[in-house]
């Protein structure tokens, strides 16, 4: 008898996504016991669903999902010897995945998985009945989530298929890959109505819920990798005029377990820590050293910082110090020369076997991003320069900024945005937006080509519909 299909799969794997997460988004009570078809039908039970979308993006931004494809796969991090699939890790640092990698059939899985939470919830509250105002309140964070979902798709694999409803089996062996314009022409139409329908940040209902600035800066980003900077520009200076956000004085002080929804931060997904019972950080765990021992009880040892990164910073940028830890003393009072990030550590979190209970929020996106996105945009670079003086460097254009190094602005941009937004999982994705992942990465020995950019459709969904198409170069 032939197997699920692509989307068939995904429904009977996120049937109890909803009711199964670390607690609810934002430690709320999560749906449970109830029946789908009943459930919908007040404001909380709504509220309680879109705490189960949101609770979609610890999954999505988990550190073995997120960091494999924005850090690992670039110049910025690699892998020693880590826990659990060690062949299929190494083949995403090193671009020589196959259709049959586990770890990449598992991010289609849970980005689709999410997509069948965020399609429910939409397909629920237009038929709930309630005000026109909450109704688009609701559609507009969803909108949000799926926009942003698709966007990181469409980097990972281009052409996907599109399924914005809850579909049924018959119903998805019809879903094909859409062409890559035809992806983007979905997240701009969701994002828009996102920015439409979505409260300024000092508005929204409560910490970790999208807002308008939010909307604004994923669009701004979709449309620089489209290449419409016209477009890209008007959206990311509404940003800029909007008044909701600054850079916090000092670069360190955006890091620490307590530093939480801070002036600087447009998106962050919250962690409670401090309890198995919460949603707690796993960043500082699956980043320390593989079984350190002495700073945290375990050591997932993945985003381990390469030299080649180290060495970008300029003498004296207090960026790298904030950013990139050099090693441990371990038991014996022998230090360990490694390298490894720095921005989510919690030294004091209690733990729960081998795991640090942290309490570290992570910032998906944050205001000095816009501003390097809005010198990209417009080709200005006072924007990347307020960046610059923050970590009280020369700015680009003066005497003394390093200009024999990075003659051009796009050179200066470039290297600016690896250095401020370092192992924050922007670095691959920036490379691919501005045509040069190749060129880069070639050079500093991956094995790169053009048609390895992405990654493959995994064998099991082609396995399961054949009508679905691979990749080139797979």
């Amino acid at each position: 008898m032939k197997a699920k299909n692509i989307v068939q799969i995904i429904i009977a794997a996120v049937c109890t996504l909803a009711f199964s997460c670390k607690k609810s988004f934002l430690d709320l009570s999560p749906i449970s016991n109830a029946n789908a078809n009943n459930f919908y039908k007040t404001k909380a039970d709504f509220e309680n669903a879109i705490h189960a979308a949101y609770a979609t993006l610890y999954v999505i931004y988990d550190p073995e999902e997120a960091v494999s494809y924005g850090e690992i796969r670039s110049d910025n991090a690699t892998l020693y010897a880590v826990a659990g699939t060690q062949a299929d890790k190494w083949a995403i640092r090193d671009h020589t995945e196959t259709p049959s990698n586990t770890m990449v059939y598992q991010y289609w899985r849970d980005y689709y998985k999410a997509l069948f939470n965020i399609n429910n919830v939409l397909e629920k509250i237009d038929v709930a009945g309630l005000d026109e105002a909450y109704t688009n309140s609701v559609k507009a964070e969803m909108l949000f989530l799926r926009g942003l979902y698709y966007y990181n798709m469409v980097q990972l694999w281009g052409e996907v298929p599109i399924v914005t409803k809850v579909v049924s089996a018959e119903e998805s062996y019809k879903i094909l890959r859409s062409p890559v314009a035809d992806v983007y022409a979905q997240i701009v139409s969701d994002l828009k109505f996102a920015v439409d329908h979505l409260p300024q940040a000092d508005a929204v209902p409560a910490p970790g819920r999208a807002s308008k600035g939010a909307a604004e800066t994923v669009l701004g980003k979709v449309y620089l990798s489209m290449g419409d900077k016209t477009n890209a520009a008007a959206v990311l200076m509404d940003v800029y005029n909007s008044q909701q956000y600054e850079l916090l004085p000092d670069y360190s002080s955006l890091w620490g377990p307590t530093v939480k929804n801070t002036k600087e931060s447009i998106f962050e997904i919250q962690f409670i820590g401090g309890s198995a019972s919460t949603p707690y950080s796993p960043y500082w765990t699956a980043f320390a050293p593989v079984t350190n021992g002495v700073i945290t009880a375990y050591g997932g040892g993945i985003n381990q910082v390469t030299d080649d990164l180290y060495n970008e910073y300029e003498t004296g940028d207090p960026r790298r110090d904030a950013s990139i830890d050099t090693g441990y003393t371990n038991a014996s009072g022998d230090f360990v020369a490694i390298k490894f990030p720095k921005k989510w550590e919690d030294r004091g979190a209690p733990t729960s076997g081998t795991q640090e209970l942290s309490r570290n929020n992570f910032m998906v996106l944050r205001y000095a991003d816009v501003l390097l996105l809005l010198t990209e945009a417009t080709g200005d670079p006072q924007y990347m320069n307020q960046v610059r003086a923050r970590a009280g460097l020369a700015l680009y254009g003066t005497a003394g900024y390093p200009s024999a190094t990075y003659p051009t602005l796009d050179a200066a941009l470039e290297h600016e945005r690896r250095v401020e937004l370092a192992l924050e999982f922007h670095r691959y994705f920036d490379l691919m937006r501005t045509g040069r992942a190749v060129a880069v990465l070639t050079a500093k020995g991956k094995l790169v080509t053009q048609d390895r950019l992405l990654f493959p459709i995994p064998q099991y969904v082609i396995t399961q519909n054949p009508a679905i198409t691979q990749n080139e170069g797979y």
